[in-house]
């Protein structure tokens, strides 16, 4: 069983560095379920890694397209980032908190950023790329 399934018919957003970087998070995520206690903390810095560069790319899209809600989509960012670091000081029973962050948080959030917040930026960006290809 996967926590976060049915990728392709819920979450390609037509931005190709995107789906693949949420591709890449939607499999780390699902490996995660059910993995030794050495592999998820392992699985979990990779989460943290990926995350972190994922989000660092988005708002360089953000910026660069003049993207107009950047202030919230930045503002979650820091939020989820903030998360994963309190997660993160794995050992003891913070494991067992990370794997329960792991399996019941992020898979909901993950579903609703992708539909709201980076389906936003998907248009604004296929938009943008629009206008900008149009001749005058």
């Amino acid at each position: 069983m996967h926590l976060i399934d049915d990728f392709d018919s819920r979450f390609i957003l037509g931005v190709p560095a995107m789906d693949r970087s949420h591709r890449e998070m939607v499999d780390l995520i699902n490996r995660m379920d059910g993995a030794s206690d050495a592999t998820f903390v392992y699985l979990f810095a990779e989460l943290v890694n990926h995350t972190r560069a994922h989000f660092a790319s988005e708002e360089v899209m953000m910026r660069e397209s003049g993207f107009p809600a950047i202030v919230e989509h930045k503002d979650e960012h820091a939020r989820v980032l903030g998360e994963l670091d309190r997660a993160g000081h794995l050992g003891g029973a913070r494991l067992a908190l990370a794997r329960a962050y792991v399996r019941e948080q992020i898979p909901a959030w993950f579903s609703l950023h992708a539909s709201t917040m980076d389906s936003a930026l998907a248009a604004h960006l296929n938009g943008t790329r629009v206008r900008v290809s149009t001749p005058a």
